[in-house]
């Protein structure tokens, strides 16, 4: 019988990363035009008042890599990225509430 050894590691997320334009689509392979057309639609939402100041946290980054994901296998324009993002994070919210009160 084979022994497995386990290691548990404790820690924290921490979410204070802050990408520029440049690499957040270096980091989801997308180009600007997605990233500026996402802004537009409210599917992310930069700390910065003009794309060269703007930065993304770290969200913004799961956030671009689904809409992209949603975008290119689902053929799916920005607005309808918006929606479905927009649905999913319902979605999300719902089942969290549905654990907080046992009924899950």
């Amino acid at each position: 019988m084979n022994q497995a050894n386990v290691t548990f590691i404790q820690g924290t997320v921490v979410e204070e990363v802050h990408l520029t334009l440049v690499e957040l689509c270096q980091a989801c392979c997308a180009d600007e035009t997605h990233i500026h057309a996402w802004v537009l639609e409210g599917v992310l939402e930069p700390l910065g008042n003009s794309p060269q100041d703007w930065r993304f946290s770290g969200d913004s980054l799961r956030r671009a890599q689904l809409a992209l994901r949603l975008s290119r296998d689902l053929d799916i324009n920005p607005p309808g990225v918006a929606l479905a993002l927009d649905l999913l994070d319902r979605i999300t919210a719902l089942e969290t509430r549905l654990q907080h009160t046992g009924n899950h």
